[in-house]
């Protein structure tokens, strides 16, 4: 007796002849030799009846092989989650529909204009005109650098009067902020305008500060060579400056990837989400966060528990404030600026949302100002002999500052909690370096970096600052 011959069927077309192999049964099936030569010589119909008769039958194998469960630990990352993740989206938006119509039916509307526009924003006109200003900073940048260049002026000079104008370009908002008691979203987008003028001064220096050397270096040639990425220049271009100052940017350099052409309908279909999604932040932040904060205490007066209890409540819209401003900001605004100027490089972000560690999310969050810091703080620091630790400290050190000017100037209130915020970041970012060493597991450090970051740092920021600014003007008046 032959034997058996283990193969997978094949079915074959009476019309045309061609094979398929799709019709037939997926598990493997045994096929005694005579058996295969009685299907072949029956006619396709009689063939085909065959092969289903022998296909499957109840003696057939079932389990073949060792399987896990799509869930299981080993198996849980090799499966495709996108039904899931279209469920959670489902869930997501059912509950917060549901959390919305409930509010609005317990609460009405509470979106209030004045909150935003009110006769007190007519009186911030100095702020206006102080950020209609900042302009003149560079200005004065590019004669000193003009100057400089045309060896008018010794390099300290030049360096000196940098330090000048870069030191009154932060100094002057702030002065004025503080003179006149303005609202606080008028200190705030001021604040931000200066910091952006005063990070594009210093690169805009530093940058032409380091070609000078470079050109001036007796082993120009050695330079460029292990340079070749390094654009050469022998004057300061003020059109590069004034394209620089208004791109989507914080790294001066003389030319930029620009794109061939502004697709006009791209930009107007995203200047409409913009405006969609910043009038749902503006709704979230009516109609749930000023509540919540209204109704609250002190975090660090009152009781513990109900102090957890009101940052656990303001985390959710909080949150969705957050994400919203991200999206405004970081992907909407900065693309359309990107389009209208041509300014082809728009890795504006990266996939922060899987950082692993604290230190990974603050590489991914902001493109352009980790870009700068990188290009000014932290590899200057390595040259000049610096450990790796120290120029880490020392960005988060800026990166503390600014976020304390951004936030502490325009509040009038200087008790450094935004400050203490960033700089409470170092431990963190090694906490989470040793547990993602320790357990090799991506999940631990990204839940770690939801947790601090989101569902407890931001929402005891809102806390302390709100009251603290009410403490301020119940005592003033």
């Amino acid at each position: 007796m032959s034997s058996d011959v283990r193969r997978r069927p094949t079915i074959t077309n009476a019309a045309d002849g061609t094979s398929d192999s799709s019709s037939s049964p997926s598990p493997d099936v045994d096929f005694n030799s005579n058996d295969q030569i009685a299907v072949a010589h029956r006619k396709p119909n009689d063939r085909r009846r065959s092969v289903m008769h022998y296909a499957y039958r109840p003696c057939t194998p079932a389990h073949n092989r060792i399987k896990e469960s799509p869930l299981s630990s080993d198996a849980i990352f090799k499966q495709s989650h996108a039904g899931l993740f279209n469920l959670c989206i489902v869930v997501l938006v059912a509950v917060n529909s549901r959390l919305i119509i409930e509010n609005l039916m317990k609460y009405g509307l509470l979106i209030n204009a004045n909150f935003w526009f009110s006769s007190r924003s007519l009186r911030d006109w100095p702020l206006l005109m102080c950020c209609l200003s900042l302009p003149v900073f560079p200005l004065a940048a590019y004669i000193v650098e003009k100057f400089a260049w045309t060896k008018r002026i010794a390099d300290s000079a030049a360096i000196t009067l940098h330090i000048i104008i870069t030191t009154i370009a932060i100094l002057y908002p702030v002065f004025m902020i503080m003179r006149f008691d303005s609202a606080v979203l008028s200190g705030v987008t001021l604040m931000l305008f200066a910091c952006v003028n005063w990070l594009k001064l210093v690169s805009f220096v530093h940058a032409n500060y380091d070609m000078r050397m470079l050109v001036n270096s007796a082993d120009k040639e050695k330079e460029k060579s292990a340079s070749s990425n390094i654009e050469y220049f022998y004057d300061v271009n003020f059109n590069s400056l004034a394209y620089f100052m208004v791109a989507p940017t914080l790294c001066y350099q003389i030319t930029y990837p620009r794109t061939t052409c502004i697709r006009k309908g791209w930009v107007l279909r995203q200047t409409i989400k913009f405006i969609i999604f910043t009038g749902v932040m503006g709704f979230i932040i009516e109609q749930y966060i000023n509540p919540i904060v209204r109704n609250s205490r002190h975090p660090l007066k009152g009781d513990f528990l109900y102090a957890i209890e009101r940052v656990l409540k303001l985390s959710v819209p909080n949150l969705y404030v957050w994400l919203c401003m991200f999206y405004c900001f970081f992907h909407l605004w900065l693309n359309i600026l990107a389009e209208v100027l041509r300014f082809g490089d728009r890795e504006f972000y990266k996939d922060w949302w899987n950082a692993q560690t604290v230190d990974e999310y603050w590489r991914l969050w902001n493109m352009p100002v980790h870009k700068w810091m990188v290009r000014h703080i932290y590899f200057p620091c390595l040259r000049i002999g610096i450990p790796k630790g120290g120029a880490h400290l020392i960005a988060f050190f800026m990166s503390a500052v600014f976020h304390e000017l951004c936030i502490a100037v325009p509040c009038h209130i200087f008790k450094f909690w935004a400050f203490l915020g960033i700089m409470l970041q170092v431990p963190l970012a090694l906490v989470t370096d040793f547990l993602q060493r320790k357990f090799q597991n991506s999940m631990v450090g990204n839940m770690m970096f939801w947790c601090f970051f989101c569902i407890l740092g931001q929402p005891m920021s809102v806390l302390l600052y709100y009251h603290d600014l009410m403490n301020r003007k119940v005592n003033t008046k």
